[in-house]
């Protein structure tokens, strides 16, 4: 994370010579997520302000595969701020997972935001009640990778399903969207902050329901 430590205090030597004549342009490049989800615009509104607060401050928000694509984004220093799932956070700092032998300890954390939910969602027709019932379905699984695969394949781990017992589909949250409309997959799995685009998105042509991940399944993803 030296990248962001530095990017940091260049803002506040920015603002400390603020009226002392014209400031040095400090680029900031923000690592987000796709325009389906909430990290996109969050982190435009973010670069906004900071140009509007800081002179000589040029921020942009980039669109990108969301946690996972950001760590290593920052990690190859193409990014300076990136947004990130706290799990994601953890696992590539621990080298757990995605990131196993590939440790980013150097990572560091600047605030925590918001809450983000594991939605399962579904269209309302489709006779998926529970995680139990997406053996042999269609499943919008998330990018290969990603923070959203990590979480699906943890929660139907918990309900003894593999990628074996169903037809995984490795989707991006607008084309998760796009296909659950379309009648192509059965059921998408999305981690992101409350309300999502892509969720608003079919739920403006079609009915859906949020599949209960049940108190049993979370008990046992928590203890984990």
């Amino acid at each position: 994370m030296k990248r962001i430590t530095l990017a940091l205090v260049a803002l506040a030597l920015i603002m400390a010579v603020a009226g002392c004549g014209a400031p040095k342009q400090t680029f900031v490049n923000i690592a987000s997520g796709g325009t389906g989800g909430t990290y996109y615009p969050l982190a435009g509104a973010m670069a906004n302000i900071w140009q509007d607060a800081i002179k000589g401050m040029n921020a942009s928000a980039q669109t990108t595969g969301a946690s996972v694509a950001n760590v290593n984004l920052l990690r190859e220093e193409k990014a300076d701020v990136i947004f990130v799932q706290n799990d994601i956070a953890y696992y590539a700092v621990n080298g757990l997972e995605m990131f196993k032998d590939k440790a980013y300890a150097e990572m560091r954390g600047m605030a925590t935001l918001y809450p983000e939910t594991c939605q399962l969602i579904v269209l309302s027709s489709s006779g998926i009640k529970s995680v139990a019932d997406l053996r042999g379905k269609k499943i919008a699984v998330g990018a290969a990778g990603s923070g959203v695969e990590a979480n699906a394949r943890q929660i139907m781990a918990a309900a003894n399903i593999t990628y074996a017992d169903i037809q995984p589909q490795y989707l991006s949250f607008n084309e998760a969207s796009s296909n659950l409309k379309d009648g192509n997959i059965d059921a998408a799995f999305i981690t992101a902050g409350h309300p999502t685009a892509a969720v608003q998105d079919i739920a403006a042509s079609k009915g859906i329901s949020v599949v209960p991940i049940g108190d049993d399944l979370a008990a046992k993803l928590m203890s984990q």
